[in-house]
């Protein structure tokens, strides 16, 4: 694994712990010598993560959207940002340019993102693993709610087995580098429930 895309918030939130823990996982990044691949900005969750792997040494990778290098304040002083026309190629660049990615606590972009990316594994598009730093249980209704697709029959139990998650940024870091890729068939037949 020599790169990660992390998708987080261009705001911090409430809890000192957002912050610590894009921090954490910023130097964790950089001690490992894994390349930082993100949203480009220098604000918010998106900025401390930036800034922490570049202080401790790491090299950290900005994709931004032309529209957005004003709004987002698009962080300068990166090992390289990269300005895109669109956020579909945003996406599609931080995807190419990654071998796994993770969401840090994050609104509507963060979701959005990481669903993405968990869609195209499940797809088969990619077979790189999809995980979430559950930082005080951030994520945990978004879990649940898997949960309750599976129960409904909207989506099978091994493809909710590809949302990995864990508190502290170095053992999802572990657990991501572990992760073997799932190879089973989208679709639920129809005699299944």
């Amino acid at each position: 694994m020599k790169s990660v895309c992390i998708f987080c918030g261009s705001n911090k939130g409430l809890r000192p712990a957002y912050a610590e823990a894009a921090q954490q996982m910023g130097e964790a990044l950089a001690l490992r010598g894994i390349s930082l691949v993100y949203g480009g900005g220098n604000v918010g969750l998106m900025g401390i993560v930036a800034d922490a792997a570049l202080a401790a040494g790491g090299e950290v990778i900005g994709v931004i959207p032309k529209a957005l290098v004003d709004k987002e304040i698009a962080h300068r002083g990166l090992t390289d940002l990269r300005v895109v026309g669109s956020m579909h190629e945003r996406k599609a660049l931080m995807a190419e340019l990654s071998d796994a990615f993770v969401a840090l606590p994050g609104g509507y972009g963060t979701f959005e993102e990481f669903c993405e990316v968990l869609t195209w594994a499940q797809l088969g598009i990619h077979q790189k693993p999809c995980g979430l730093l559950n930082i005080e249980g951030y994520y945990d209704r978004l879990i649940a709610f898997f949960d309750h697709a599976v129960g409904e029959a909207f989506l099978r139990p091994q493809h909710r087995s590809l949302v990995l998650k864990e508190q502290e940024p170095m053992l999802l870091l572990d657990i991501l580098a572990g992760y073997q890729p799932l190879l089973i068939d989208k679709w639920i037949g129809r005699n299944e429930t």
